[in-house]
């Protein structure tokens, strides 16, 4: 069985792999990690926020996002946003939204809803007495999350952000279904033309694998930092 296998397909496309596939996969990761970080960190606040009504909002969204697979909400943003755009502005065709802005979209919003709990546990992991000493100071409730709750609590869960990050990594693969280019859609475009699918399937599994592990050992290191600094 392996003694036809051809590895030296991988050599050959390395630059297309790396260059192309990956790089996108890893500008998808970060533009999605960040914008999921904001929008997830504004969902927390509405949270805790006093008003009922935002609260119910957020979290209905909330429960929402994380109760649906991921590539079925690729679909929803790739398929019927054109057509709810179409019909907002009243245009005469759907609105062209593009594989990547949905993707990037779609990720972004998804995340949100788990990056938001996150802060919100980090949020609520500081003390009580440091925002009403905060606002004995004479700090407003967005200068208090602003300077003193916000910061220290991205110290605490940022392990756990980054954690969501990796995982975060790992979901960009979906993309393959909309034939974006990422580095498992690299990986399956010469699998396909040179008709090594077990090679490039092969070394693409191994190359998500040796990313994520460096990246979690990096993770573990930092985290046993942080609780030695504390």
């Amino acid at each position: 069985m392996f003694d036809n296998l051809d590895f030296d397909v991988i050599r050959r496309s390395l630059p297309y792999l790396f260059l192309d596939g990956m790089s996108f996969t890893l500008m998808l990761t970060g533009l999605s990690a960040l914008g999921g970080l904001v929008f997830g960190t504004l969902i927390a606040l509405m949270r805790l926020s006093g008003y009922k009504l935002l609260g119910s909002i957020a979290g209905l969204y909330v429960d929402f996002m994380r109760s649906l697979p991921l590539v079925l909400v690729i679909f929803w943003f790739y398929f019927l946003v054109p057509y709810i755009g179409q019909w907002l502005t009243g245009a005469s065709r759907p609105i062209r939204v593009g594989a990547f802005t949905s993707s990037l979209v779609t990720f972004i919003m998804f995340e949100a809803a788990y990056f938001s709990e996150i802060m919100r546990a980090g949020i609520q992991s500081i003390s009580k007495g440091q925002p009403a000493a905060a606002s004995a100071l004479g700090l407003t409730y967005s200068q208090s999350m602003r300077y003193v709750v916000l910061p220290q609590a991205f110290r605490n869960m940022l392990p756990v952000l980054l954690t969501q990050t990796i995982v975060l990594f790992q979901d960009t693969s979906l993309v393959y279904v909309l034939s974006i280019p990422d580095f498992l859609g690299a990986a399956s475009k010469v699998a396909q033309r040179d008709g090594r699918l077990v090679e490039m399937y092969l070394f693409a599994a191994a190359v998500y694998f040796v990313i994520s592990c460096v990246a979690s050992y990096g993770v573990r290191r930092l985290q046993a930092r942080i609780a030695i600094v504390r």
